[in-house]
């Protein structure tokens, strides 16, 4: 697991809120002691379910071939223990796995793909705005990339509680100003009843959740997932939009020096949620049983009763 690399929900950012900042570049890429593990979940997930997590309309290869050859230079530049170049052929040093950008027939955003624990989303300004035209995405959070593939903003965002009387047009904006020379990013949360990775299921269908009433045994079930998400225009103006999942079990928190102040704060952000907010983070018929776990984890004897949702 990945330790707590991050915690969006401590206070210091709102759910459902962009809250992008300028993204440093030396760290655009992430590597974790999981980046074996992720990559021989990508190869299998592109050798049995290609086109689950794989698709790319036909004029985006210039933008794939531009986009495998800038994150080839990034790994080679600023992980050099990492990834090794000889000509066209890159080595994940940790696995041995060689990817050569050279070779045909392959895709080079599936190339590119192959090197990274990220997922690639290639993002196209059209005459109703951004569109997703490409994509190699193998670890979503609940979402299907047959539902989203060739839809632009407002339609991906179509299910997101109050996205668009609230950051539609703020979103747009964004994606229209970026520059290539100032990337940004951003984190997202969710909480699941697994640690998997692939989750492809559309937020329109139900997810079985069983978790028991007992708080131990809920936060023994629960697991963060947070999302570290990247913006970057490339030089065609297209924008490279990348995905990085952390997973860890609820229970870290009990070890963590932060650990207690951390999950009152999630519990607050739970328990700030609205039905339609709840809904999307499919935490709607265990709220309570969610917020009780994480009182006991950050030690608030007096529970108090959690208010009815706004």
């Amino acid at each position: 697991m990945s330790a707590l690399r991050y915690t969006p929900y401590d206070g210091s950012r709102k759910p459902f809120t962009i809250g992008l900042q300028p993204l440093d570049m030396a760290t655009w890429f992430e590597v974790d002691e999981h980046l074996t593990s992720y990559l021989a979940e990508k190869e299998a997930l592109f050798a049995e379910k290609r086109n689950v997590v794989f698709l790319a309309e036909p004029d985006t290869v210039e933008s794939q071939r531009l986009i495998a050859d800038l994150v080839a230079d990034h790994l080679t530049a600023h992980l050099p223990d990492l990834y090794k170049r000889d000509r066209s052929v890159v080595t994940v040093v940790p696995s041995g796995a060689a990817v050569d950008l050279a070779a045909g027939g392959e895709p080079p955003l599936l190339q590119a793909a192959r090197l990274v624990q990220e997922d690639l989303c290639v993002m196209r300004r059209a005459d109703d705005g951004w569109r997703l035209v490409a994509a190699a995405l193998c670890f979503p959070s609940s979402w299907s990339l047959a539902e989203k593939f060739g839809r632009n903003l407002d339609a991906i965002h179509a299910t997101v509680p109050h996205y668009a009387e609230q950051l539609a047009v703020r979103m747009s904006r964004i994606f229209d100003s970026l520059r290539p020379e100032i990337p940004a990013w951003r984190m997202n949360w969710s909480l699941n009843p697994d640690p998997n990775l692939h989750h492809p299921e559309s937020k329109q269908l139900p997810r079985d959740r069983d978790w028991t009433a007992d708080e131990d045994a809920v936060a023994s079930r629960v697991f963060i997932r947070v999302e570290r998400q990247t913006l970057r225009k490339l030089a065609n103006g297209d924008i490279l939009f990348t995905i990085k999942i952390y997973v860890d079990p609820l229970t870290t928190l009990r070890a963590h020096p932060e650990g207690a102040r951390l999950a009152l704060s999630l519990r607050e952000q739970v328990l700030s949620l609205d039905e339609s907010q709840l809904a999307y983070k499919a935490l709607s018929e265990h709220r309570d049983r969610v917020a009780d776990a994480l009182a006991a984890i950050g030690g608030l004897d007096e529970r108090l009763q959690a208010p009815e949702p706004a």
